[in-house]
């Protein structure tokens, strides 16, 4: 797209749905439908998008009201769904079929955060990875089966279909939106006025919080694969024994320790075959792949929390030293502990 006089003007076409969190909406109006002093002018034509029963309420006390329906967005270049107010809900029918009809036009059509449901629903991201917030990973995949989720990253460009990430990740895909039509130097120069990274390393790993289970039983040869990650099934085994759970509580007590297969199994009284059994039944996971994403969360933790050394933290989250760290908690978060810690308390080691 060229933004120079004379060339029409790039339609951006906002849906907005009852509910929409208002940070979502204004994402792509501040980036694309903003006049900067001193920046070239890029030729985008925001028009915000509403029902064709009427102007909706969106969050914060903003009131959808510009005059446009989403009969709209077959004529838009560019089509963005913010986030909806409940992923759990079917997005709305109207919505649904104006999204399919407008990218059977042409238009290149992108979700924020939980817009992505919307997409889903339109059908233009079967068979294509597609991302949304990482709370909504479990909904996601089960209403969605032909989707190849990723939950992973910040977003993702097909380049006539992108989705992002939980709320700031919109701006890293409109960002990326602005230097595929303008180029990067533009896209960095903007992303400076928005005191923006014009591109954040890692994905959604860095963010994800995964809950510390415990006082939960485990029944063996329950699937786990409705359940986040190290999570646990809580009830009963099929023994009537208390589960794994104990031995989960007790492993996260001493995660510092030197643990091995043979330690878990006279810990928790059973043989090594019959434990590593009882985890990928349980957990859906080895007992030492369970155990060292453990210690990364721990390590997150550390790094969020105190200002130990990188060797400290190793250390104490039972990690070894920094070199295995860094493997280990890259390999996980998706970003090396130095750059997780100044993401969270804004400061190196």
């Amino acid at each position: 797209m060229c933004s120079s006089a004379g060339f029409r003007r790039h339609l951006v076409a906002v849906a907005v749905t009852e509910g929409a969190p208002i940070f979502e909406v204004a994402i792509p109006i501040e980036i694309f439908g903003r006049v900067r002093p001193g920046m070239p002018e890029l030729g985008y034509d925001v028009r915000v998008c509403y029902p064709v029963s009427g102007p909706v309420h969106a969050g914060g006390g903003f009131v959808a009201d510009s005059g446009q329906t989403y009969d709209l967005l077959t004529r838009a270049d560019t089509v963005i769904v913010p986030a909806v107010r409940d992923a759990t809900e079917e997005p709305p029918a109207e919505l649904v079929e104006a999204v399919r009809r407008a990218h059977a036009a042409g238009a290149r059509v992108a979700s924020l955060c939980t817009g992505a449901f919307v997409l889903a629903a339109a059908g233009l991201l079967d068979g294509r990875r597609a991302t949304t917030h990482w709370l909504y990973a479990e909904e996601f995949g089960r209403r969605f089966p032909r989707v190849d989720f990723d939950p992973g990253v910040l977003y993702i460009d097909h380049g006539d279909v992108l989705t992002s990430a939980g709320t700031t990740a919109g701006v890293d895909l409109c960002l990326a939106m602005v230097a595929a039509d303008h180029g990067a130097d533009v896209a960095n120069t903007l992303a400076r006025r928005l005191v923006a990274p014009a591109h954040r390393a890692g994905g959604q790993a860095q963010y994800v919080d995964t809950p510390v289970l415990s006082g939960l039983s485990v029944r063996s040869g329950r699937s786990p694969r409705s359940a986040g990650p190290g999570a646990v099934d809580a009830s009963a085994d099929e023994s009537g024994s208390e589960g794994l759970a104990p031995l989960l509580d007790w492993i996260r007590r001493h995660l510092a320790e030197p643990l091995t297969v043979a330690e878990l199994a006279r810990q928790a009284n059973v043989a090594e075959r019959t434990l590593i059994r009882r985890f990928h039944a349980a957990v859906g996971t080895t007992p030492g792949k369970w155990l060292t994403t453990q210690r990364v969360l721990h390590a997150k933790r550390l790094l969020e929390t105190t200002d130990l050394p990188v060797e400290r933290v190793a250390s104490r989250s039972g990690l070894g030293g920094a070199a295995n760290l860094r493997h280990h908690f890259t390999a996980s978060v998706g970003v090396a502990p130095s750059d997780y810690r100044r993401t969270f308390r804004g400061q190196g080691y």
